[in-house]
C-alpha cells in the first residue's frame, strides 16, 4: 500500500473486552497524525441512582456496575461508610473480605488470560479455536476460575452481583462443611496456578519496553488488595482522602468514559502497577517460583501484563488456603456501625487496579452524592499513549488488517471493563 493511500476500516465491535468501543487512527506521511480511543456506549448513571439511598442499600447497588468486579465495588464501598460511621470490624470479617476479594482475582485474572489474552499470543480469535490446540490449558483454566466463583458465592450467596456483603461484614457466615469442601479445592488450585505460571513464561510475548508510571494501593505488611494509601514509583505516597488533588478526571469529546491524569500526566494502574511496587511482599513460595522460572519484576513492558495476573492468581491461591485453614465460626458475622454525617472515602485493588469511592452521608445514613473512579476510565489515557508507541514501533507501513489486529491487542492487554468506564473495537484508519 503506498503512503497517499486514504483508507478508513470499520470493525464494529472489539471482541474479547467487556464493553464496546472503538479507536480512531490516521496516519499521514507514515506517522500518526491523530489517534482516539473512542468509547460510545451511554452513560450509566450510577452515581445518581445511589443519591437518596440508604448506605443499606450501597453494597447490593454497587455490585450492579460490574459483573466481573462485583466484589470491589462492594468492598471499596462498604469501607467507605465504615471509615465515616462510628464502629469497628472484627478480624474475622477482615480476614473474610480478603478471601472474598481473593476469588474475585482468582475468576478476573484466569478469565482474561485464558479466554481474552493467551488467544492474541497464540495466533487464535478465541478460547474455542484454542482449545483444540491446547485443550489441557482450557481446562485448567477454567476450573481456576471455577474456584474463584465458588469463594465469591461461599461469602456472596452467588457468584455473579453477589448479596451477602453489608457494612459491617457479611449477613452470613459459611459452615465448616462448606469451607473444608473449598479447601480442598484451593489446595489442587496452587498446583493449577503454579503450572498455569509456567506455561505463560512459555509465550513469545512482544518486547516494548516504554516509560510509565505505576500507580497502586499500599497496605501495610501485605501484598495489597485493601489499603489506606496510594503509592506510585515517581514517588507519590498520598492517602485516599487527597485523591482528587493530585488526580483528576476529563472529559474527552471522543469518549463517553472519563480520563484521568496524575499531576497532568498518564498512568497505569493494574496488576503490572502493583507488582511493580509490591513484588517483594508476595509469599515467598511465589517469588521463589519466580525466581526459577526467571520471571523479574520490576517491568518496563506492558506486556509483562499477562505474566503479572498470573503471578497475582498464584498469590491469591496460596492466600485461599491460608485463610481457609484459618477460618472458625464467628459469634457474629458483622459489627454495627451508628451512623454520622461526612464524608465517606475508601480505595481498594480491582483486578484491573485502584477503585476509588467518596460519598457523602447525612446523619440517618442517607447518600447525598457520590463519585466512583474505576481503573478502566484511569487507564484510558495511559492506552493511548500505548498506542501510539507500540503502533509506531510495530510499523505503520503494514497492512491495515494487521495494524488492526495489533491494536486490539494492545488494548485488551490492559483488560479493559469499559462498561464500568462509562460514566471496544471499530477501527477507523485513515492513511492520508
Amino acid at each position: 500500500m503506498s503512503e497517499t493511500d486514504s483508507t478508513t476500516i470499520r470493525v464494529p465491535i472489539l471482541a474479547r473486552v467487556e464493553g464496546e468501543g472503538a479507536l480512531d487512527l490516521v496516519i499521514k506521511d507514515r506517522q500518526i497524525e491523530s489517534l482516539a480511543l473512542r468509547i460510545y456506549e451511554p452513560p450509566r448513571y450510577f452515581e445518581k441512582f445511589l443519591e437518596g439511598r440508604s448506605v443499606d442499600e450501597l453494597p447490593e447497588m454497587v455490585a450492579r456496575i460490574c459483573g466481573i468486579c462485583p466484589v470491589a465495588y462492594q468492598m471499596s464501598a462498604v469501607r467507605a461508610v465504615e471509615s465515616l460511621f462510628e464502629g469497628e470490624i472484627t478480624p474475622w470479617v477482615a480476614q473474610m473480605r480478603r478471601l472474598f476479594y481473593c476469588g474475585e482475582w482468582i475468576q478476573s485474572h484466569s478469565l482474561h488470560i485464558h479466554l481474552l489474552a493467551a488467544p492474541d499470543f497464540l495466533g487464535h480469535q478465541h478460547i474455542i479455536s484454542m482449545a483444540t490446540e491446547y485443550p489441557d490449558e482450557v481446562r485448567r483454566g477454567l476450573r481456576l476460575q471455577g474456584l474463584g466463583n465458588r469463594i465469591i458465592a461461599l461469602l456472596g450467596g452467588r457468584s455473579v452481583h453477589p448479596v451477602g456483603a453489608r457494612v459491617g461484614g457479611f449477613h452470613h457466615a459459611p459452615s465448616k462443611i462448606a469451607i473444608s469442601e473449598l479447601l480442598l479445592e484451593a489446595k489442587r488450585a496452587v498446583e493449577d496456578a503454579e503450572a498455569l505460571l509456567r506455561w505463560l513464561v512459555t509465550l513469545e510475548l512482544p518486547q516494548e519496553p516504554q516509560d510509565f508510571i505505576s500507580v497502586a494501593l499500599d497496605e501495610a505488611g501485605v501484598y495489597p488488595i485493601m489499603g489506606e494509601q496510594i503509592h506510585s514509583d515517581a514517588g507519590l505516597d498520598l492517602p485516599i482522602a487527597e485523591f482528587e488533588q493530585h488526580f483528576e478526571e476529563h472529559q474527552v469529546p471522543h469518549s463517553t468514559a472519563f480520563h484521568a491524569l496524575l499531576d497532568g500526566e498518564p498512568y497505569l494502574v493494574g496488576p503490572l502497577a502493583r507488582i511493580n511496587l509490591h513484588h517483594k511482599r508476595l509469599l515467598p513460595a511465589v517469588q521463589s517460583l519466580c525466581k526459577s522460572l526467571g520471571i523479574h519484576f520490576p517491568s518496563r513492558n506492558m506486556f509483562d501484563s499477562v505474566i503479572a495476573r498470573g503471578v497475582e492468581l498464584l498469590q491469591a491461591t496460596h492466600e485461599t488456603v491460608a485463610l481457609l485453614e484459618q477460618y472458625h465460626t464467628p459469634q457474629q458475622p458483622w459489627s454495627e456501625f451508628r451512623p454520622k454525617a461526612g464524608s465517606a472515602f475508601a480505595a481498594t485493588c480491582a483486578p484491573r487496579g485502584v477503585l476509588w469511592h467518596r460519598y457523602q452521608i447525612n446523619d440517618q445514613g442517607i447518600i447525598q452524592a457520590a463519585r466512583i473512579v474505576p481503573p478502566t476510565s484511569q487507564n484510558q489515557a495511559r492506552m493511548e499513549a500505548d498506542l501510539r508507541y507500540s503502533l509506531n514501533q510495530f510499523g505503520l507501513e503494514q497492512e491495515e488488517e494487521a495494524i488492526k489486529r495489533y491494536g486490539e491487542q494492545v488494548i485488551r492487554n490492559y483488560d479493559p471493563c469499559i462498561s464500568c468506564a462509562t460514566h471496544f473495537l471499530d477501527l477507523r484508519l485513515k492513511r492520508v
